[in-house]
């Protein structure tokens, strides 16, 4: 029965937290779908300014359906981009995939080759300022390989597995402060002895009533829902509960939503292993 509301809950967490997203409006209508010659999958572009002698920038909003990728490029006279919309990768040659979320702010210096794109999972959009310049806004070049695209998925879930180890790690040392800022305010704890909310989670954990001492992660993987993702971990526990050392293994599951381009944990419930 434990293991069928644990479920409930996860799946729960990911419906709101994907409607919320969806109910979000615009601030500016995606304009119209643009030829494919330069991308792949679909994207709307939206010109809210032409360059003209005084200001010496278009702007664009451009809105990516999942999957959507542009070609590399250049942009001879420098962009920015401000996302205002779901998760996306941007990358520049010969330098490290980024992550980027609703908020960031993006500097291209001029001549800089690059790429953007929505990840698997979630639309993006931001707003494009490109700078005018004699030789036109944008120099196109060869398409993103599948591998190259790839990447940005191995790299997100490698920052939920790195993010889920150092939950652990906090446990253990009982840091109730890095704690209190993973953990979302509406967070659910499910363990074998019943259900609780954030604070009487960090409370427990900041009493001693429940101390973490260490957990040996046998397995991890994680799945993406939209802006939600969802951590599977099988691990062996050591813990101290009620002043009782105990040692059990356990499947633990692990929601985490978006907040304000931050990953927050929104759920964690136990499941004991019976071998």
């Amino acid at each position: 029965m434990l293991k069928r509301v644990s479920y409930l809950a996860i799946f729960f967490l990911a419906a709101t937290a994907t409607q919320t997203v969806a109910q979000e409006a615009p601030i500016f209508p995606k304009g119209e779908i643009a030829p494919n010659v330069h991308h792949t999958g679909t994207v709307w572009l939206n010109e809210l300014l032409h360059a003209d002698s005084i200001f010496t920038y278009n702007m664009t909003v451009a809105t990516f359906e999942p999957g959507a990728k542009l070609d590399w490029h250049t942009h001879p006279g420098g962009q920015i981009l401000l996302v205002t919309e779901g998760t996306g990768y941007y990358q520049e040659r010969d330098e490290p995939l980024q992550i980027v979320r609703k908020g960031a702010v993006i500097t291209c210096l001029p001549g800089t080759e690059h790429w953007h794109a929505a990840t698997p999972e979630s639309s993006f959009a931001y707003i494009g300022i490109t700078m005018n310049h004699p030789t036109g806004r944008t120099v196109w070049l060869e398409r993103v390989t599948d591998e190259e695209y790839a990447r940005g998925k191995i790299d997100r879930e490698q920052e939920l597995l790195a993010l889920s180890r150092a939950k652990w790690h906090w446990m253990a040392e009982r840091d109730v402060n890095a704690l209190d800022a993973l953990f979302h305010e509406e967070a659910v704890f499910i363990h074998m002895g019943g259900t609780m909310s954030r604070d009487q989670e960090v409370d427990v954990i900041r009493s001693g009533g429940i101390h973490y001492k260490h957990a040996e992660i046998q397995e991890a993987s994680v799945r993406f829902v939209g802006e939600t993702a969802i951590v599977l971990n099988t691990i062996r526990l050591d813990a101290v509960v009620g002043g009782n050392e105990v040692t059990n293994p356990f499947e633990v599951t692990e929601v985490y939503v978006q907040q304000n381009g931050v990953w927050k944990l929104a759920s964690l419930s136990f499941t004991r292993l019976l071998r």
